[in-house]
């Protein structure tokens, strides 16, 4: 299988969302259009809420990895899905060459919505009970722990239990404070996770986004941007350029600090890639060429 991690640290990667339902594909292969121009080691590809987007999960990914020939990612959940349908769809992943998997549970709305599997730890067992060695598979984080954790120590002991099992690399939720997520990377570190940490980036492009990222994650907000929002939160143009500035310097700075990838949430707009992308570059290969 091919291992992106064979290549230089830091790893430089993406995130794309593929459209609901039968909604044409066109428009997401021309974001990957712009996106492989900027030689990322590997885009991943959500699973919509429930699966409503699982067999453009599964088209896209195959896409990226057979067509454009970099590493896909496929984001696996499992609350509602049964055994039988997991397999089906990991069946279909391998034989389209996928054998990369970010295992989720995913959102859950109420308690019955779980099925039988309850977290995402019993969702990377089963795929490394049924297919062995045929995936890497990759899991999330949390730097300011899980939503529904009681406390960061509680969420770190279940992420070590995740790792255990056996996998690739860790990829962190959006945080937008540098100094929280490398507090809480010595932690994971002090309790023996040793899987590479992909940072996980999201440029903020519209006032809007901020409360729906917030209530999503929980992640906290930086009075810094929470003054550029305010400020310019009535105009999008403005937030966006502030956002784009802000994602950038928190790039070079977790780069500064040995961070070793960074995962970039794209929205699909591949516009704000490339200007992150333009303010980066110099950064991140200057750490690749000095990290060998």
């Amino acid at each position: 299988m091919e291992n992106f991690f064979e290549k230089l640290e830091p790893s430089y990667t993406f995130e794309i969302f593929p459209p609901k339902g039968n909604a044409s594909t066109a428009g997401t292969y021309a974001v990957i259009d712009s996106l492989v121009s900027f030689n990322p080691d590997l885009i991943s590809v959500t699973y919509g809420a429930g699966g409503s987007s699982r067999d453009n999960t599964v088209e896209i990914t195959s896409g990226i990895q057979n067509k454009y020939h970099v590493c896909g990612v496929a984001h696996l959940t499992c609350v509602g899905t049964t055994r039988n349908e997991l397999r089906d769809i990991l069946n279909r992943l391998k034989a389209n060459n996928v054998r990369n998997i970010l295992a989720l549970r995913g959102d859950l709305k109420d308690e019955s919505d779980l099925g039988e599997f309850h977290h995402a730890s019993e969702l990377i067992k089963f795929i490394k009970d049924e297919f062995g060695n045929d995936f890497d598979v990759f899991a999330a984080c949390y730097p300011e722990k899980h939503p529904e954790a009681k406390s960061l120590e509680e969420d770190l002991i279940h992420l070590k239990e995740k790792c255990d099992l056996g996998v690739k690399a860790l990829i962190s939720q959006l945080f937008f404070d540098n100094d929280i997520f490398c507090a809480w990377r010595d932690k994971a570190r002090a309790i023996g996770i040793k899987q590479p940490i992909i940072a996980g980036v999201m440029p903020i492009t519209s006032a809007a986004q901020i409360s729906k990222v917030v209530e999503l994650c929980g992640a906290s907000v930086p009075e810094r941007v929470r003054r550029f929002v305010n400020v310019y939160g009535h105009n999008q143009g403005a937030v966006k350029e502030a956002g784009i500035a802000y994602a950038t310097e928190q790039i070079i700075d977790l780069l500064a600090r040995d961070v070793e990838g960074i995962h970039l949430y794209t929205m699909n707009q591949a516009d704000t890639v490339r200007r992150i992308d333009a303010g980066i570059r110099s950064v991140l290969y200057t750490r690749r060429y000095k990290s060998n």
